[in-house]
């Protein structure tokens, strides 16, 4: 240990932080130690009014003409003038933070850019006034002629400036190195620069439990065998189809990775420092730095979160390594991924998910590892599937009872299939109908609906073992997230909220009686308690489940009212397919007459899906605000909050008129004579003679295509690039200048332009909504896995091209698997199980026609099926003013007509009760529910229980990592212990460190005041610390 710190260099002595200070100014040594010097603070004993001093404002911001000279030709620098170098060409831009800037009316051009003069004289400056509990006194701008003298800027601007140059200081205080460039060619615009030097880097690292490689290699031995013989001709024969990047190629020796420590750092490679942490790493080292950094202006403390939503800074990104395309582009990791990953050319290949891991982090790598993953598994759902569909297309001819209803010489007479306006009609017409319901509706969809529910239970055993390949890969295995949720920090609303809560309560205390003031010898310890209660009221308080509690109420009514609002569309949806109905059979036109079924339900599934469309945007939007009204504490609760409500929302709307379809419509109709009206007007509608699953195969085919093309590929691709264009709008550029401004722009300036990333929850979002589609109703759309994998092939290299080229780049995030999504993918699984089962026992026919086969034919065939599940009517139980106009539709007088549905005929004793083939069907039905349900459900569980979570393979490298970590601390201590052995004087110092008291503790205890010398030796002494240079 060193008493210097972390702030200091390795030969331990006072100087290195000055130097660094100099370092940032732009000064050199000798004139920062002459001003340090010649500089004299006032003491607080004194009372000094430190924000009356004269010539304050001399002191701030100081540029060298080498600096000023450096900013007015940025080109001359080639490293600097891509903007991802500070104005030295030397220090990296880690992370870059924006903020307003208000241009003056009668300013020079000439704009330069600036760093830090951060002397101690300034930085006393700082902790002098705030332990005064006076603002910070008014620093000037980089403009060294308008800044000074702008007295125009209003109280807002100073108080955001105010906060930034503390919480800046703040940051060069944490060791951090800035530097600021108003003079660009974004108007309005500032830029912060932001580079962590190396020994920031060592201790956040060490604090954050970074694994890294070290230079220790062992082999991984691949494994012998059939199996390991037939993956190898599987890798040899997909070799064409992996991306050319080096980090998917297949290694046989692998590093050994071990959480960094300052202390053990001649276990890492270190000879390449520049290297040693990628941009990927520094930038999420600095945005922890910045998340635990505070402003404690006024009397509450904020962070980074805080300071962004008071519009104090208006963004915070890291950058970008190069630009994707152009003339004389340096090769970077942004261009390979844009080549071998972003481009629809390399569509049929793997994806380099390595070098996706690499740049954006283990979070976004693993959700393209799992889209890539379940894009894959959808190949074999697609075959089967389309086996399926082509089973239903060469079978049709053969099926019996579309060839009864087909057949010419059938004459038998329907009912109408509405009051007044439609007449009887014969059943031949529906020939076309059966024959097309026989397509979805077969022997085959059962077999399929068993085959989904067990290819998703194979789907989630196989991403699980393909996640804890990514973790041994990627040296996740020790990283607990626990970890994470503890470092999380608070939300800036959450701050916000608990402060208002504090002050509340402050301002009560403040209103009762108090006693006398104390004597003037305690004022300043009051002063000092009353400043440390003020920065610590966020820390005291907490909100409760009392505070939410009106948010928790309103998020309750709101979801119930939303879900109410889709009820109440779905229900307007049936009306007008009811209205329509009955008008188009008023039509004069007889082609219009023939196809009033298909033009009902095609225009009412596009209505419908307009109206998702429409309400997933508002669901979204509602969503949010009712997780913002919760005020959860951490980032983590947010997201998930907010994704349950989206789910709920977003699943409710997309699937309540798929639903209803299913399992609601032509059940509750009645029978002629007694049909159930709503409004006393409109007649239920029933399914078509073929039943509801036709109805259902359109409903689901257009709303999963719909919202495919439309939502997740047209608003994927025109948003992004409509609000780049608003924002290039915004910052007053001309269409003409853009090709000549952008060859121009810093790299931080091209990246502001881009859109901020707002989360993985859109993206997952429509991958399980689709997985919905894949799973819930496949038993009436085979083809769904189809249209899916078409989609995802395009989704992957869209998503990639839009995370690539034109979001900002994220802050890489590490995380053990996917979260909250993998039980909803679970949940997902589940419910398709029991839905299929609905659908293939009350939708199809499938039942009823087992149950005739077996129970009712005279001859074990189909013969006679029709003519089974239709009862008879007579045409003068009408109610008065229901029969049809036209009773002489067909050329001759109805006197019976027939309706589906298991009634007694109108002779019986009991005329159109219920029959006991009813009853008889609906026990096959419930038997068939409770039989698949258990039986799929055993499946997919022996499934999971033959497919071990942790491949073998991976299970014996793990232990084998540990076993070799263990052998390598081991060897070091045993060499440790030998050197300790033959040198003397370490064996002396050993035995000093060993004794049972300490020259600290004798001080302490028999004297009250001792020179910090005096400590100082004593801390050598006790061998806490190896030297006491610097102080």
């Amino acid at each position: 240990m060193d008493v210097n710190g972390p702030g200091y260099n390795n030969q331990g002595n006072g100087k290195a932080h000055q130097n660094q200070d100099t370092i940032r100014s732009g000064l050199p040594v000798q004139a920062m130690q002459k001003n340090e010097r010649s500089t004299h603070i006032p003491g607080i004993e004194k009372e000094v009014d430190i924000i009356n001093i004269k010539g304050i404002e001399d002191i701030g911001y100081v540029q060298s003409d080498s600096v000023l000279l450096n900013s007015l030709i940025p080109e001359e620098n080639t490293r600097c003038q891509h903007g991802l170098y500070f104005q030295d060409g030397e220090r990296r831009v880690d992370y870059v933070l924006t903020y307003h800037i208000k241009k003056p009316s009668s300013s020079r051009s000439n704009r330069h850019s600036y760093c830090f003069t951060d002397n101690a004289f300034t930085r006393t400056l700082r902790r002098g006034t705030a332990r005064l509990g006076r603002p910070p006194p008014p620093q000037p701008r980089g403009d060294l002629e308008v800044a000074p003298h702008d007295h125009s800027m209003d109280y807002h601007e100073d108080d955001k400036r105010f906060r930034r140059e503390e919480f800046e200081g703040n940051l060069t205080d944490m060791g951090l190195e800035l530097e600021k460039d108003e003079d660009t060619k974004t108007p309005g615009v500032g830029f912060v620069k932001i580079h962590a030097p190396w020994h920031v880097l060592c201790r956040e690292a060490e604090f954050m439990k970074l694994k890294m490689p070290t230079k220790k290699v062992y082999e991984v031995k691949q494994s012998s065998g059939v199996g390991a013989k037939i993956s190898t001709l599987v890798s040899k024969a997909t070799e064409p189809l992996h991306p050319n990047v080096e980090e998917n190629r297949v290694h046989n020796v692998k590093h050994l990775s071990y959480a960094f420590s300052r202390e053990k750092q001649h276990l890492f490679d270190l000879s390449d420092r520049e290297s040693f942490f990628d941009s990927k790493t520094r930038s999420s080292i600095v945005f922890e730095i910045l998340k635990r950094t505070k402003c404690t202006k006024a009397k509450y403390s904020m962070g980074i979160t805080s300071l962004l939503g008071n519009g104090v800074y208006t963004a915070a990104y890291p950058l970008h390594d190069g630009d994707v395309d152009g003339e004389n582009v340096e090769p970077n990791d942004r261009k390979l991924l844009y080549e071998e990953w972003a481009s629809y050319s390399v569509f049929y290949k793997y994806q380099p998910i390595g070098l996706v891991r690499k740049y954006f982090g283990e979070k976004i790598g693993l959700y393209f590892a799992w889209l890539g993953l379940y894009t894959q598994m959808l190949i074999p759902a697609s075959l089967v599937g389309v086996i399926v569909f082509l089973y239903g297309c060469a079978t049709v001819d053969d099926n019996i009872p579309s060839m009864e209803i087909c057949h010419p010489k059938n004459n038998i007479t329907m009912c109408p299939l509405c009051d007044k306006a439609c007449s009887y009609w014969k059943l031949m017409e529906a020939c076309g109908t059966a024959r097309a319901s026989h397509l979805f509706d077969n022997p085959a969809t059962v077999f399929f609906s068993i085959f989904m529910a067990l290819w998703a239970a194979m789907f989630m055993e196989h991403w699980k073992r393909r996640q804890m390949r990514l973790n041994y890969e990627w040296d996740l295995t020790g990283f607990e997230e626990e970890e994470e949720e503890l470092k999380d920090h608070p939300r800036a609303e959450y701050e916000f909220r608990v402060m208002q809560k504090s002050l509340k309560k402050e301002h009560k205390t403040q209103k009762k009686p108090t006693e006398v003031a104390e004597e003037t010898t305690n004022k300043w310890k009051q002063t000092v308690q009353s400043a440390m209660a003020g920065l610590k009221l966020t820390e005291k308080e907490k909100l409760t489940c009392r505070d939410r509690f009106p948010a928790y109420m309103t998020n309750i009514v709101m979801m119930l009212l939303m879900i109410g609002v889709t009820f109440a569309i779905v229900f307007g949806v049936i009306l007008y397919r009811i209205s329509t109905n009955a008008a188009l059979h008023l039509s004069n036109n007889p082609t219009t007459r023939s196809n009033v079924r298909l033009t009902v339900k095609t225009t009412a599934a596009i209505i419908n899906l307009v109206v998702i469309l429409i309400l997933d945007e508002v669901y979204g939007a509602v969503a949010r605000w009712l997780t913002v009204l919760e005020v959860p504490k951490t980032d983590k609760s947010f997201e998930e909050r907010l994704i349950f409500k989206t789910f709920i929302l977003k699943f409710v709307n997309a699937f309540t008129p798929i639903i209803y379809i299913a399992f609601f419509r032509g059940r509750l109709v009645g029978r002629p004579g007694s049909y159930l009206y709503v409004f006393e007007s409109y007649r239920m509608e029933e399914c078509a003679h073929g039943g509801c699953l036709m109805e259902l195969c359109i409903q689901l085919s257009i709303t999963m295509l719909g919202k495919q093309l439309i939502q997740n590929n047209l608003f994927e691709i025109g948003i992004p690039k409509l609000k780049k264009l608003i924002r290039y709008i915004k910052s007053k550029r001309r269409s003409f200048q853009e090709e000549e401004r952008e060859k121009k722009l810093q790299r931080y300036e091209t990246d502001h332009f881009l859109e901020p990333f707002a989360g993985l929850t859109p993206e997952y979002m429509e991958m399980i909504i689709q997985f919905g589609f894949v799973t819930l109703f496949v038993a009436s759309f085979p083809l769904a896995p189809l249209f899916a994998l078409l989609n995802n092939i395009i989704e992957i290299r869209l998503d990639a091209k839009k995370f690539v080229a034109e979001l900002r780049r994220p802050v890489a995030a590490r995380a053990k698997d996917i979260g909250i999504w993998y039980n909803l993918l679970r949940g997902v699984a589940k419910v398709a199980v029991i839905i299929n089962a609905f659908v293939i026992s009350f939708t199809s026919d499938f039942i009823p026609r087992l149950v005739y086969q077996y129970m009712y034919s005279p001859d074990g065939s189909m013969h006679g099926f029709v003519d089974h599940t239709l009862s008879y009517f007579n045409v003068s139980d009408f109610q008065h003013g229901k029969e049809p106009m036209e009773p002489l539709h067909l050329g001759y007088p109805v006197d019976m007509c027939r309706y589906k549905d298991y009634r007694e005929p109108p002779w019986s004793n009991t005329p159109y009760v219920i029959s006991k083939e009813f009853w008889a069907v609906l026990a096959a039905r419930l038997a068939f529910v409770i039989v698949f349900q258990n039986v799929v459900m055993l499946m997919s569980d022996i499934v999971d229980w033959l497919i071990p979570d942790i491949p073998k393979d991976i299970s014996l490298q793990i232990h084998k990592e540990k076993i070799l970590m263990v052998e390598l601390f081991m060897k070091e201590e045993q060499g440790k212990r030998q050197f300790i052995d033959s040198d003397p004087w370490w064996r002396q110092r050993e035995q000093q460190q060993a004794r049972p008291y300490c020259p600290i503790a004798l001080h302490s205890t028999h004297t009250q005041s001792h020179t910090c010398q005096q400590l100082l030796a004593a801390t050598v002494q006790c061998g806490l610390v190896s030297s006491v240079n610097g102080y």
